[in-house]
C-alpha cells in the first residue's frame, strides 16, 4: 500500500526544525517528510546538502490534510507562510483514520475531487499559489508492509486526482516517489517496513532536488 500511518510514531520526529529567515523552499506534510529529523537526514536535510542553502522544515508525524489538531495539520504547518517553493505531502493520515482500504470513497472525495479541483488539498495548493509559491507535492511510494495488498487502490486514485490537479496549473509539479522506490528493496525503509530509511530519505531529497535548483 502506498505510505500507510502507524498510530504509534516516535515523537522524536514531532517538532518541526522551522523556517530559516533565508530560505526559499520549505518542507511541510507528515511523517515521509519529517522521518529521520532526529539523525539530521530528513528529507529537508537531504535538500539543504544537495543545494547548499537553507531550506525551512515543518513537516510533523501524524500530520493531516482535513484533520489533525494544531501544527499536526498541514495547511496550518503553512499558514501566511510565503517562499519561493513548497514541497509536501499529505493524506495518508486522513485516509488510515478515516476509512478502511476498501471503503475510502468519502475520504478521498474530501480530500481531492475526482477532476482535481476541489477538496483539501486544491485548496491547500491554490492558498500556497496565491501566495506566489510554486508548489512540489510528493506522491507516496508504495511500502513494503502493503505492497501487492487491497489497500493500494485508495492510494493508486489519490495519486490520479493529483496528477489531474498538476495538470491545470504549470506551477504545481507532481513527484511519484515510486519512480525511486522499489519496495522489494528494504534498505530504502526503516524496520517498520513503512517509513524511509536514511538512505531513503535521501532518495527522496535527491529527486525532489533538480526541480529546485536555481
Amino acid at each position: 500500500m502506498k505510505y500507510v500511518i502507524v498510530v504509534a510514531l516516535s515523537l522524536l520526529a514531532a517538532c518541526g526544525r522551522g523556517i530559516p529567515e533565508t530560505a526559499r523552499i520549505v518542507v511541510a506534510g507528515d511523517s515521509v517528510m519529517a522521518w529521520n529529523r532526529s539523525a539530521g537526514a530528513s528529507v529537508a536535510d537531504g535538500l539543504q546538502a544537495r543545494l547548499g542553502e537553507p531550506v525551512g522544515d515543518v513537516s510533523l508525524s501524524l500530520a493531516q490534510v482535513a484533520g489533525g489538531w494544531s501544527a499536526w495539520n498541514i495547511p496550518t504547518q503553512l499558514e501566511g507562510l510565503r517562499a519561493e517553493w513548497v514541497v509536501l505531502n499529505g493524506g495518508a493520515n486522513d485516509l488510515s483514520t478515516g476509512c478502511t482500504c476498501s471503503s475510502c470513497g468519502a475520504v478521498l472525495d474530501r480530500l481531492i475531487s475526482d477532476d482535481g479541483e476541489r477538496g483539501a488539498i486544491p485548496d491547500l495548493v491554490a492558498n500556497l499559489r496565491a501566495r506566489g509559491s510554486q508548489v512540489i507535492w510528493a506522491d507516496y511510494y508504495t511500502a513494503p508492509r502493503y505492497a501487492g495488498t487491497a489497500c493500494e487502490a485508495p492510494y493508486q486514485v489519490l495519486e490520479e486526482r493529483l496528477g489531474r490537479m498538476a495538470h491545470a496549473d504549470a506551477g504545481v509539479t507532481l513527484v511519484n516517489l515510486d519512480d525511486v522506490f522499489l519496495p522489494d528493496d528494504l534498505s530504502l525503509f526503516a524496520a517498520d517496513r513503512l517509513h524511509p530509511s536514511q538512505k531513503g530519505s535521501a532518495r527522496i531529497a535527491g529527486q525532489i532536488a533538480p526541480l529546485l535548483a536555481r
